[in-house]
């Protein structure tokens, strides 16, 4: 494992890792993790070792503001997360190789869908439980709506841990047009959900499979919850991943 920094959207220094396999790797992953998480979550962990079991070497780094990142969460959106990750994109250009693969979990996986289309090495394209509409996230702050709309911005309890949301995050959220995106993005696709899923739906699974143009696959992880807490799931995700991608890279 080795860190790294690299500049992200807004000038601050967010703090990355390369996990790499054995040997030469047979290709690059950047991986995005979930909506206030970082790169070092339990699942992420998981997913990253077992794509390196499989040769495959992978980029994971904080966004703006989170985890061991600078800057401040708050003066973050949706639209300066997918441009974090063409800073890391940048990054990996310039100082190791392009990523073959973009993998995003839950907001994560909307990111990275967002941000596929400008990435034109990526062959290949997984999402996690993600939201088909970015706009879906302002459910966990539903019950501050009006005193962000109206104050210019509220603290929320977000996993147990306080964050400040501001105006300009709900106004960002709505000017997306993911459906497009994914539509214009003409990559491999593989998309993992939970039926269960009782943070994002399954009809988000659904809404991006049909927006998505072949190839494209979905597969079902059962049971699983969606931060991926069960060690088996996050391991069959990563090993899915890992085999399904060699046939486009």
């Amino acid at each position: 494992m080795e860190k790294f920094e690299f500049t992200g959207s807004q000038g601050n220094q967010l703090s990355a890792r390369l996990d790499s396999p054995e040997g030469d790797p047979k290709g690059y992953v950047l991986f995005a993790h979930c909506f206030t998480c970082t790169k070092d979550i339990f699942s992420a962990g998981r997913i990253t070792k077992a794509l390196n079991n499989n040769g495959f070497a992978v980029v994971r780094f904080d966004f703006t503001g989170l985890g061991s990142s600078e800057g401040d969460f708050a003066n973050t959106n949706f639209t300066s997360n997918v441009q974090d990750l063409s800073c890391a994109v940048d990054y990996m250009r310039e100082n190791m190789k392009s990523p073959d693969i973009l993998v995003g979990h839950s907001l994560g996986g909307s990111a990275v869908l967002s941000a596929a289309k400008n990435i034109p090495e990526a062959k290949a394209v997984a999402t996690i439980g993600s939201p088909a509409d970015v706009e879906h996230v302002a459910h966990l702050f539903k019950d501050n709506h009006d005193e962000i709309m109206e104050e210019g911005e509220a603290e929320v309890c977000l996993v147990g841990r306080p964050f400040k949301i501001k105006k300009q995050f709900i106004e960002d959220i709505k000017d997306q047009k993911l459906s497009e995106d994914i539509a214009q993005m003409r990559k491999a696709l593989m998309i993992f959900h939970a039926p269960k899923d009782d943070i994002v739906g399954i009809e988000n699974a659904e809404a991006i499979f049909k927006a998505a143009k072949h190839p494209k696959s979905y597969i079902s992880l059962d049971d699983a919850d969606h931060l991926l807490s069960n060690k088996d799931d996050a391991e069959y995700v990563g090993n899915l991943i890992a085999n399904w991608a060699l046939h486009y890279i």
